[in-house]
C-alpha cells in the first residue's frame, strides 16, 4: 500500500506529526485499503474498506435522529453474525437520497461482495463466499446530495487490490485520514489487556468536528479488537460505555443522520470462552474498551470546527447523575458560555445562567464553582479568595476545566466540549462553497 504523505502532512494538518499518535500496528484478522473516487475538488484518500477475511462479530448504536442516512438504513437490516467488511465514503452523507441513495448500496455491496470473493479464492485455502449483506456501510458528508454510486463502484477493484494483510501504524494513520471531513487531524486510539491469560489489542479510529452531540455516538467511531467475544456481549459493552465516553461530548449540540460507532471482533485470539458480560475475565477488556471510547471522544471534541480550546465541565455531588448530564450539556452548549472561553473571558456568570436555564433543581446557598484551581463561587456567592486576573490568565491555556459542585447528592457526570470562534462561522458558511 503507498502511503499519501502528502495526504498526511498536507497544510490543513500541519500540526500533526506521527509522533503524537499511539503506536498501532498489527490486528489479526483486520486488513485496510484506502483509495481516491475523486468525491472532492482536490485528490485525497475519501473511500476507506475494512476488509475481515475470516468474519467479524460485530455491534453498532446509531444516532437516535428521527431523520437517518440511507447507510443506517441498510445496516440496521443486516442479521449476520458476522460480517465480512466496512466501507467507508465521505463528501457524501447519503441521506435524503432516497430510494436510490438506498439502490447506490446495494450496487456498491455487489460489486465489493464479488471482488472479496474473488480475493477469497485467490488467498485462502478454504475460500468462502462474500455475501453482499456481510458488508455495513458508513457515509459522512453533505446532505442531500446525489450519492456517488458510480464513481465509488469504479474505484472497488483498486481498494480490494490494495488490501494489504500487515497493517502498521501509517496504514492506520492513513485510514483515519481517509474518513475525514472537515476535521484538522486524524483520530486514533489503542489499549492492551488480557482475557485469562491472553494479550488482546484494542484499536480505534474516530472523525467528527460538526453536528457533534448525543443521543447515541455524536460521530464516526470504528472499534476493532482480535478477541473472540460474541455480537451480544459485544453489543452490551458498547452500550455500557458509550454514554461517558461519545454520548459525553458536544460540539455544536447538533446531531447528524449519520452517526455510528462500531465495534469488530475477528476472534483471532482463542481466549476463553464468555458467555456473559458479567464474566469476570472481561474486567480489563471492559476498561480497556471504556479507555478507547473516551479518548477518541476526547480527540473529536478538542478537534471541533475551528476549536481553540478542549473545555472538560464536570458536575458533581448531585442528586442524579441526569441533573449532573443536564448541567454538564447545558454549559456545553451554550453559545455565550463558549464565546467568553474562545475571547479568554473568565465570564463565571454565564455559566451561572447555564446552571440556571438547566431546571435542575438546586440550593443556590450551596453551589460552588471552580475554573482550574481557582475558586470563584463558593456557599452560593463569590469567593473572598477570587481574583480577576488570575481567572484570566487561567484563560490563555488551551485546556479548560469547569468544576460544578451542588453539594446535594453523591452523582456526578463529566463532558467535554470546545469553544465557540469566529472560524466555527466560516467553516460552517462557507461548507458548500
Amino acid at each position: 500500500m503507498v502511503i499519501n504523505l502528502n495526504n498526511l502532512f498536507n497544510s490543513i494538518n500541519k500540526n500533526s506529526k506521527m509522533g503524537d499518535f499511539q503506536d498501532l500496528d498489527h490486528l489479526d484478522g483486520v486488513s485496510i485499503s484506502t483509495s481516491s473516487a475523486n468525491l472532492y475538488s482536490k485528490k485525497r484518500d475519501d473511500v476507506v474498506l475494512f476488509y475481515f477475511r475470516n468474519g467479524a462479530t460485530f455491534a453498532s448504536v446509531y444516532t437516535q435522529s428521527k431523520l437517518i442516512s440511507e447507510n443506517i438504513k441498510w445496516n440496521l437490516k443486516i442479521n449476520k453474525k458476522k460480517i465480512s467488511a466496512l466501507l467507508i465514503n465521505t463528501r457524501n452523507a447519503n441521506a435524503f437520497t432516497g430510494k436510490e441513495g438506498f439502490k447506490g448500496l446495494k450496487i456498491l455491496a455487489e460489486n465489493l461482495s464479488l471482488e472479496l470473493t474473488q480475493k477469497q479464492k485467490n488467498d485462502e485455502e478454504k475460500p468462502k463466499k462474500i455475501e453482499p449483506n456481510e458488508i455495513l456501510f458508513a457515509c459522512t458528508g453533505t446532505i442531500g446530495e446525489i450519492f456517488p454510486t458510480e464513481k465509488i463502484k469504479k474505484i472497488i477493484p483498486d481498494l480490494v487490490n490494495k488490501i494489504k494483510y500487515n497493517q502498521n501504524k501509517y496504514i492506520w494513520i492513513k485510514a483515519s485520514m481517509g474518513i475525514l471531513t472537515t476535521d484538522l487531524k486524524p483520530k486514533i486510539a489503542m489499549e492492551e489487556c488480557y482475557i485469562g491469560s491472553k494479550l488482546i489489542k484494542i484499536y480505534g479510529i474516530a472523525k467528527g468536528s460538526g453536528m457533534i452531540y448525543p443521543n447515541m455516538a455524536t460521530t464516526l467511531g470504528f472499534i476493532f479488537t482480535d478477541a473472540k467475544i460474541s455480537s451480544n456481549i459485544l453489543k452490551q459493552l458498547l452500550k455500557k460505555n458509550i454514554d461517558k465516553t461519545f454520548n459525553a461530548i458536544s460540539c455544536d449540540g447538533d446531531t447528524s443522520t449519520n452517526d455510528m460507532v462500531s465495534i469488530f471482533a475477528t476472534g483471532e485470539v482463542e481466549n476463553s470462552n464468555l458467555k456473559s458480560i458479567k464474566d469476570n475475565k472481561l474486567t480489563g477488556f471492559d476498561s480497556a474498551l471504556f479507555k478507547v471510547l473516551l479518548n477518541l471522544a476526547k480527540r473529536v471534541a478538542a478537534d471541533g470546527e475551528g476549536a481553540s480550546k478542549f473545555i472538560t465541565i464536570k458536575v458533581k455531588n448531585c442528586k442524579t447523575e441526569e441533573d449532573a448530564k443536564k448541567i454538564c450539556f447545558s454549559i456545553a452548549n451554550s453559545p455565550l458560555v463558549k464565546t467568553a472561553i474562545a475571547g479568554e473571558d473568565p465570564n463565571w456568570g454565564r455559566v451561572i445562567m447555564a446552571i440556571g436555564k438547566s431546571k435542575v433543581n438546586l440550593n443556590p446557598n450551596k453551589l460552588s464553582i471552580k475554573f482550574g484551581n481557582i475558586l470563584i463561587i463558593e456557599n452560593g456567592k463569590l469567593s473572598n479568595t477570587y481574583e480577576e486576573k488570575e481567572a484570566a490568565n487561567y484563560m490563555k491555556e488551551e485546556k479548560i476545566d469547569i468544576l460544578i459542585n451542588l453539594n446535594l447528592g453523591k452523582k456526578e457526570f463529566t463532558s467535554y466540549t470546545m469553544d465557540l470562534t469566529k472560524k466555527y462561522i466560516e467553516i460552517n458558511s462557507d461548507y458548500r462553497t
